[in-house]
């Protein structure tokens, strides 16, 4: 059975993974567009979106290297897209266009059915009602042998965290202070639940730093 890694996660200095009053102009909140400035330029990633060229240096390193064995992913609802409430029809598609860069099974956290979303490249959304229990187990069952991703955004990351389903974390902090937004740690005792910094790299945007927790590295 594979791990279950957060991957590629930004933070700001001040410990926060998004900003506040999220909405499909600010899809990360208010404030947060810098918090991703490192991932943008890298060659990985403009390859993923259809453009050219991009660096090659430490952040595009650990951009190639978070989507390895990647079985399945596990995202809320935020992460998916603004709409709230019951899905008034199937117009919202994500934010990807119609080839999103997953490639393998997403298992969407939501309050509200809607049936599976078949894109292009291999990727499908699958909506979970049932919490993130039954998403762990669904996405585990597709991921087989290989890793689980949860992908965000914050809350989702934090229910796992607060079940101590989490092997990993690739973080990533930027040279941002937001100041309020949607904290990641809040309240969480990082040592008391095993997890030890591994691996630290520095680029000129930002901070790597992998976290293991005790017995999964």
């Amino acid at each position: 059975m594979g791990k279950v890694k957060v991957a590629a996660f930004s933070l700001s200095l001040d410990g926060y993974g998004a900003g506040p009053d999220q909405s499909q102009t600010h899809p990360l909140g208010v404030g947060a567009d810098g918090l991703h400035k490192w991932i943008l330029g890298t060659r990985t990633f403009q390859a993923m979106t259809g453009g050219e060229g991009g660096s090659t240096g430490v952040d595009d390193a650990f951009t190639r290297r978070s989507f390895k064995n990647v079985g399945a992913w596990i995202m809320g609802r935020n992460m998916f897209g603004p709409v709230r409430g019951p899905w008034p029809d199937a117009s919202w598609r994500g934010w990807w266009g119609e080839e999103p860069p997953y490639h393998v099974p997403v298992f969407v956290l939501t309050h509200h059915p809607r049936t599976p979303l078949e894109m292009e490249g291999g990727t499908t959304f699958h909506f979970v009602t049932g919490g993130p229990d039954e998403a762990m187990q669904r996405a585990r069952e597709a991921a087989g042998e290989r890793d689980v991703r949860i992908g965000g955004g914050v809350q989702t990351v934090r229910a796992y965290l607060q079940r101590g389903m989490i092997d990993e974390m690739h973080l990533v902090t930027s040279p941002v202070v937001l100041g309020q937004g949607e904290a990641l740690f809040a309240g969480i005792d990082l040592v008391a639940a095993g997890f030890r910094c591994v691996e630290h790299v520095a680029s000129p945007e930002a901070l790597h730093s992998v976290l293991v927790r005790t017995g999964t590295d």
